[in-house]
């Protein structure tokens, strides 16, 4: 059972190690969702929907498996329940809003494969957080990684009416772009207490 308090549990899951910029994971979608604000921010509200849910549903998940002495099934339990978290919210959005579905493309689907949703069922587990300490440290982990994406994506908006030398434009800004945000981030690690 682990000790920390939901509030520092939730501060360093959104700023100190926030997924993306701090831990790296699910960089897929944070640079190819993050090109506009619309599209960002809903992302993010997809991406703190579908963390939140499985994290509850793997808590619960974990509860039985080791109750059956069956923890070896855990990631393939934890893998079904994201992927079909994800099923039911693009059935959901392709039905209430085609146009954002378009708009999400492919990354829609890639939620599955976001290894940031995929981490956080495995993080509560291994740090044996209680059923209270999981819901925060998803939705803790779920808005850092929502906040990083409405960050960049306000930067890249604005950089769209800046003069940028051809040699930095695409990729290569995006990749500096998150590099800074990342070292900013960082910053963010003396909040941490020595924990």
């Amino acid at each position: 059972m682990n000790h920390a308090s939901l509030s520092s549990i939730f501060l360093d899951s959104l700023l100190i190690n926030n997924f993306v910029l701090s831990v790296f994971l699910g960089i897929c979608p944070f640079i190819g969702v993050s090109g506009k604000f619309a599209t960002a921010w809903r992302m993010g509200i997809s991406v703190i929907f579908v963390i939140t849910v499985s994290s509850i549903l793997a808590y619960a998940s974990n509860l039985l498996l080791v109750t059956l002495h069956a923890e070896y099934l855990r990631i393939i339990t934890f893998i079904v329940i994201i992927a079909s978290t994800v099923q039911l919210l693009e059935m959901f959005i392709k039905k209430t809003s085609p146009l954002l579905f378009r708009a999400l493309g492919i990354y829609l689907p890639l939620i599955t494969t976001n290894c940031a949703v995929l981490g956080v069922a495995l993080f509560q587990t291994a740090r044996e957080y209680s059923f209270a300490q999981s819901v925060v440290f998803a939705v803790g982990a779920s808005a850092g990684f929502a906040l990083a994406l409405v960050i960049m994506s306000v930067i890249r908006e604005r950089l769209e009416l800046s003069d940028i030398p051809d040699m930095a434009r695409g990729t290569a800004l995006v990749l500096m772009l998150a590099g800074i945000l990342s070292m900013a981030f960082m910053g963010f690690a003396g909040m941490g207490g020595g924990a």
